[in-house]
């Protein structure tokens, strides 16, 4: 099958974030870019692309501007392409930016060609065209006051196109998540400030699917499960486990959900 590579990383600081500069989106609520021209075509999962619009709400698309502040639940298999590093009410009148900008040479593909090989060593990648999008020290909506910086980097060069998603400071308030939502394909939400590896794959190498099945219950949960082995967890030790159907996984009991806030993480997709 298909694999779809994402790596984390917890070092990202924001002066090391790709340049945060270019073309500034309008001061307006649930705002977008105009249509942006690419330079070079971008290839995601398999549909070639020549535009994007870039969202004040954290997201970016490729058919039409868009100014959705509420996420959905994904995988949504929808028509709309999307790649959305933040998606959630932002409001950048009061303060911040939403800046976008395009290298065909220069320093930043350099950079990009670098990371890409650090993640990938195997890939001999040579990067041709990076965009980069940042929301910088953006307010949540109402005008708030608050500040939010993240970044989407998209990077491309032969048969390869790569998601970069760079996060500086984010202020904690409500729930968020940085995903990528396509079709036909599988999805990951990160939340909370950690180190992360993932392989989203198609069934066919998936680990095996037996074992104790839970009761066909509505939002049910397993028993109590004992762990044959602890399990550490940011740094708590674990000796028990509740898997509930509502694709969480809880260490203590089986119905409080909890979360934390992102503050420096790095993530990398492979479009293959």
């Amino acid at each position: 099958g298909q694999n779809i590579c994402l790596t984390c990383s917890p070092r990202v600081r924001t002066r090391s974030f790709y340049p945060r500069s270019g073309t500034a989106n309008g001061r307006i609520d649930d705002g977008s870019s105009s249509l942006i021209a690419l330079r070079r075509p971008f290839v995601y999962f398999g549909r070639q692309y020549n535009q994007i619009y870039v969202n004040n709400n954290g997201h970016l698309t490729f058919d039409a501007a868009w100014g959705r502040f509420v996420p959905y639940r994904f995988p949504g298999n929808a028509s709309r392409d999307l790649i959305a590093p933040f998606w959630t009410d932002l409001d950048n009148r009061q303060n911040g930016q939403v800046l976008y900008n395009q290298y065909t040479t220069g320093s930043v593909l350099q950079r990009a060609t670098q990371d890409i090989n650090t993640y990938f060593p195997d890939l001999n990648f040579v990067a041709n065209w990076v965009f980069v999008a940042t929301w910088y020290e953006v307010a949540y909506y109402s005008t708030s006051g608050t500040r939010t910086t993240f970044q989407a980097v998209l990077i491309s060069g032969g048969q390869y196109s790569f998601v970069l998603m760079n996060y500086g400071t984010i202020f904690l308030k409500i729930f968020f998540g940085c995903w990528y939502d396509v079709e036909t394909y599988e999805t990951c939400i990160l939340i909370g400030s950690f180190v992360v590896t993932y392989i989203l794959s198609f069934p066919g190498s998936f680990y095996p699917v037996s074992g104790t099945a839970n009761g066909r219950i509505d939002d049910g949960s397993s028993s109590l499960i004992v762990l044959q082995r602890p399990f550490v967890y940011f740094g708590r030790q674990y000796n028990q486990i509740y898997v509930c159907k509502n694709n969480f996984d809880k260490m203590q009991h089986s119905y409080v959900l909890w979360a934390v806030s992102i503050s420096t993480i790095s993530t990398v997709f492979l479009m293959l």
